[in-house]
């Protein structure tokens, strides 16, 4: 067994991993129902890669995500930190033989379960007693769609939708940081969480308990909401990691909000977050093999929402787009059959997760910063699909031509006509096609398919336009109604995200190493007593300068570099 040991730090990227871990939760659902489409009886998929067997104190069997949650501490909402299988509750310090004086205990109250929480909580109890839920007509059932509009209304928690089992080590407050705190919008207000109050020997124990459990790690995917403290968090962690876990090769996903990304009336603030942009990007970098930046400004209103009706300010929203392209991006390394000449009836081009990381990183420009495009839902094979792919990393150069570039593309439940489905041979040989008449083509790209959809679990929410059918399929002749799609109207989708190395990246790249030089490094910057404030003095500044310089360097070598912080 090869597996894969998964980190989520900061709060976008554990609504990504809520998302995530709810398709796979979906998956083994529908593979374990022989009523459901035979096509997820099968698919292709070891699901022990991210997955561990277990077993409670009382014997019971269990089967959770091989993950590690970071967040704020209160950020759980109504779960505990244990998790939902364990129950476990906090002992209370016993009290001290030699005080005589009264003893009062303060316990922060507990919050409700929303709609969908409950309907999962009565669910799993009468499964308990043997009772068929699904079928189930006592009066307090909880009606789907009420569920659907309780979540479109009321998320606050990334754990008001999740529908997964974790394990005790997984979910990690980081004691004293609240969720309300203030100031915790940049590198320096994370710069010290990691090392203070045995936080970060606390989370590497954690950490250290999904690695050495498995049978061969082959590697550690993290996502990062990079936005403000946590990135800092997030460096110490991966510095730490990197050091303990030398050979194990880390594929870092760096998450962006829209809210993150809204800009302010006030100067200081603009540089802060420039500042911050360029620091966390240059500190995160080197202790990963590669590096994903993901997140758009307008998510709702860019090329890639062309099927799609996201709100932005709802991180509910944004969150599964992403998640659902991370989901396409795990299967090659969760494929049944390693090897990149593999295939079977259900999967094509399966790759360990060294490969990946190699293909995209290794090349002789030694680029490891991979732009992530995807198209949700992916039209039919036969209507030019490779030109439907939009970027989900923000600051990219639309109309810059690479011959050098590197990709590897991953789709899975492709459709060839309404609800056709199409084998794996029939995505290869249209991919093929679809290259050789390209204008442009990548220097060398690798195609992973997989007959299998991306499953629509209940609490996804509703951001499918009227022109996506039931399997995902493009409608003809859509309703003309407003109103939003969501799981109850859409039951599956096929799915393509592609990462490519490519020189496209520059201008995200040459952004961070202009305003670190400007507003950190130059004489008389106007943010050097805020990185002074942050911890950083001018030789780890000129340090971080001449990382971003070298990733420039990669790709246009031939570029300005020359500093004038003299």
């Amino acid at each position: 067994m090869r597996e894969v040991v998964t980190i989520q730090v900061g709060g976008f990227a554990n609504f990504i991993g809520s998302h995530f871990w709810n398709f796979q939760d979906e998956l083994l659902g529908l593979a374990s129902d022989h009523d459901m489409d035979p096509v997820f009886q099968n698919p292709g998929v070891n699901m022990d890669v991210l997955y561990r067997s277990g077993e409670t104190q009382e014997g019971v069997l269990t089967y959770t995500p091989r993950l590690l949650s970071v967040n704020y501490q209160g950020s759980l909402g109504s779960m505990s930190s244990h998790g939902t299988l364990y129950n476990q509750t906090p002992e209370l310090p016993s009290p001290v033989a030699t005080w005589k004086g009264s003893i009062s205990t303060q316990r922060s109250e507990s919050l409700n379960r929303n709609l969908f929480l409950q309907s999962l909580y009565k669910e799993e109890q009468k499964e308990s007693v043997g009772k068929d839920s699904k079928h189930a007509d006592s009066p307090d059932n909880i009606g789907d769609q009420e569920i659907m509009e309780s979540l479109e209304n009321g998320t606050q928690f990334w754990t008001d939708f999740s529908k997964v089992h974790y394990h005790p080590h997984s979910l990690y407050e980081i004691n004293g940081l609240w969720m309300d705190v203030e100031g915790f919008d940049n590198y320096g207000a994370g710069k010290d969480v990691f090392a203070e109050s045995s936080r970060g020997e606390e989370m590497t124990e954690r950490l250290r308990f999904f690695v050495e459990e498995c049978d061969h790690v082959q590697g550690i995917q993290c996502v990062v909401d990079d936005s403000g403290g946590f990135s800092s968090v997030a460096a110490d962690f991966l510095q730490n990691i990197a050091d303990e876990y030398t050979n194990t090769p880390v594929l870092l996903y760096t998450a962006r909000d829209p809210g993150s990304f809204m800009s302010s009336k006030s100067r200081k603030r603009n540089i802060s977050r420039n500042l911050n942009d360029a620091v966390s990007f240059a500190k995160l970098s080197p202790f990963c093999k590669l590096i994903v930046p993901v997140g758009l400004p307008f998510l709702g209103g860019s090329k890639a929402s062309t099927y799609l009706r996201v709100n932005d300010e709802k991180p509910y929203h944004c969150s599964a787009v992403y998640a659902a392209a991370l989901h396409a991006l795990s299967l090659p390394f969760r494929m049944d059959s390693l090897g990149p000449t593999a295939t079977s009836d259900c999967t094509l081009g399966a790759l360990d997760f060294n490969s990946i990381v190699q293909m995209l990183s290794g090349q002789s420009r030694q680029n490891m910063v991979a732009i992530l495009d995807t198209t949700m839902p992916a039209p039919t094979i036969g209507e030019q699909l490779l030109s439907k792919l939009q970027t989900l990393t923000p600051e990219i150069s639309d109309d810059m031509e690479d011959l050098h570039s590197v990709e590897t593309l991953v789709i899975h439940g492709a459709l060839k006509s309404d609800e056709q489905r199409a084998s794996v041979f029939e995505v290869q040989d249209a991919i093929s096609a679809a290259y050789e008449q390209a204008s442009s083509r990548p220097r060398f790209c690798h195609l992973s398919a997989a007959t299998c959809p991306l499953p629509i679990p209940l609490p996804f929410p509703s951001i499918f336009s009227q022109t996506v059918g039931r399997c995902g399929q493009l409608l003809s002749n859509p309703s003309s109604s407003s109103a939003s799609k969501g799981s109850l109207d859409v039951h599956s989708i096929p799915m393509a995200a592609r990462l490519r190395s490519s020189s496209a990246v520059l201008p995200f790249l040459t952004n961070r190493l202009e305003n670190l030089r400007k507003f950190g490094i130059q004489h008389g910057a106007m943010g050097g007593e805020l990185l002074k404030s942050w911890g950083f003095g001018k030789e780890e500044l000129e340090e971080m300068g001449e990382t971003l310089s070298n990733m420039v360097r990669t790709l246009a070598p031939y570029s300005d570099l020359t500093s004038d912080s003299d």
